[in-house]
């Protein structure tokens, strides 16, 4: 679905509504002109149907006020999902330097530091999972709304908190860092796999713990077939995708 065929916000509902944004074909070259350029050919192609689509105009009127307000670009937050082991701190940290070489703000929560420093005494029952997984998403939302790329890795394995955080971060693209468990129990430098199974650790993800595919992620990365940087590029590629560069 292109982005100006999106439901809108209610915000910009009620600025159609109320008519306070021109049509499409009316508006002024410094709305225009702004867009990145893939919105900017699909503007002019838009311009010259017979219908005009008022949601675009929306649309384009939206982007030039965020892009004024964040002019190093606009925001998003990246959720990467996955088993423990899969590669989701590895390919975060390599997209987070291709993004700060091309000047862009990046902050990366990753799952160990925020248990660490920000969800201290939280044990790895469901109800703490999930609350651990709301205050990394409460703090993403916080960054991509100010024009940060938002970069969580954290295995957030519950399929219907993951949901709510798509819902309540306007910028949210998840990406399933998919890889066999075998694999991943062959990479685990920590042992942790090891304890599991054994029944050290109690609780654990992929183990004696559930862990829930995404059903539909904005991305798909396989990091037991593909390189880190294969899979970091395709990261980047979906931000050029989907407007964030």
């Amino acid at each position: 679905m292109r982005p100006w065929d999106r439901p809108l916000p209610r915000w910009m509902s009620e600025m159609c509504s109320r008519r306070t944004i021109s049509p499409i074909d009316a508006c002024p070259q410094r709305i225009v002109q702004p867009v990145a350029a893939r919105r900017q050919k699909a503007l002019k192609k838009t311009a010259q149907s017979d219908t005009i689509s008022l949601n675009f105009a929306c649309y384009a009127q939206s982007q030039f006020l965020e892009e004024e307000q964040h002019p190093m670009g606009k925001g998003v937050t990246l959720w990467f999902t996955g088993l423990s082991g899969a590669g989701k701190s590895t390919i975060s940290g390599i997209v987070a330097k291709k993004l700060q070489e091309i000047g862009r703000n990046v902050e990366v929560l990753d799952g160990d530091e925020v248990r660490l420093n920000l969800s201290a005494g939280l044990s790895f029952s469901k109800a703490d999972r999930d609350t651990n997984v709301r205050r990394i998403g409460y703090v993403c939302r916080l960054l991509s709304r100010n024009g940060v790329i938002a970069i969580s890795a954290a295995i957030s394995p519950y399929r219907n908190t993951r949901e709510e955080l798509r819902a309540n971060i306007i910028d949210f693209l998840e990406i399933f860092v998919d890889c066999p468990l075998d694999v991943c129990i062959e990479r685990d430098v920590k042992g942790l796999y090891a304890k599991a199974l054994k029944g050290e650790i109690p609780a654990f993800t992929g183990v004696s713990d559930p862990y829930e595919a995404p059903a539909n992620p904005d991305l798909t990365i396989l990091t037991n077939t593909e390189s880190k940087d294969e899979s970091a590029n395709r990261v980047v590629q979906l931000l050029y995708e989907r407007g964030y560069l």
